[in-house]
């Protein structure tokens, strides 16, 4: 066989590994849609008379994530939103405080929507997920970063989200609640806390 035919089949099978590596990877990777089960809200913060806190079990989520090998890989894509009014405290004056300083009758929904992410394994069954995206509070849209652990379940195969995130209320404009005619007032700082389960659709 000569050089130049050798090198004609070995350029052919070259490429021919090359596309069935590609094809084999490819298809293991695979972008699925995810939807919420059992969330869990809450919104802890403090006041100049006591600590407090609202909750809520309400909500819509879809998230793709990207797997490989039933391992968890990336995510693509992440919607969620909140009703509002669907946080409670068991207070009524507190809510409807919180409702007022949320301008809840123009903005219904609190909102986060991905604009970038990317998963690390910790484990065998536990992943971190960082996120940026658009978080939007009484209408106003600010970027922000949340962390959230993901533990994967193999009896479903569906993924347990869990996670906090500290923010200022002054920074989507948001006036911190007061009560007692401005005698009992609410503290900037709060903790977003939440938790949910996400299976296939």
């Amino acid at each position: 066989m000569t050089t130049l035919r050798r090198l004609s089949v070995f350029s052919a099978l070259l490429v021919f590994m090359m596309t069935a590596m590609s094809f084999s990877l490819n298809e293991k990777l695979v972008t699925t849609s995810f939807r919420l089960q059992n969330l869990n809200i809450a919104v802890d913060g403090t006041s100049t008379l006591h600590d407090w806190t609202i909750k809520s079990a309400k909500g819509q989520c879809e998230v793709n994530f990207e797997l490989a090998s039933d391992k968890l890989t990336g995510v693509s894509g992440l919607n969620f939103s909140i009703p509002a009014e669907s946080l409670k405290s068991g207070n009524n004056m507190m809510d409807n405080n919180t409702y007022k300083a949320l301008k809840t009758k123009e903005h219904k929904n609190i909102s986060y929507v991905l604009t970038s992410g990317n998963v690390s394994q910790v484990n065998a069954t536990t992943y971190q997920i960082r996120t940026k995206g658009k978080l939007t509070i009484s209408g106003t849209a600010k970027e922000t970063d949340i962390v959230a652990n993901a533990v994967y379940n193999a009896s479903d195969k569906s993924y347990t989200i869990s996670g906090s995130k500290k923010i200022k209320m002054s920074q989507w404009g948001v006036k911190p609640p007061t009560v007692m005619m401005g005698t009992i007032k609410t503290g900037d700082d709060i903790t977003i806390s939440f938790s949910a389960k996400v299976v296939n659709k």
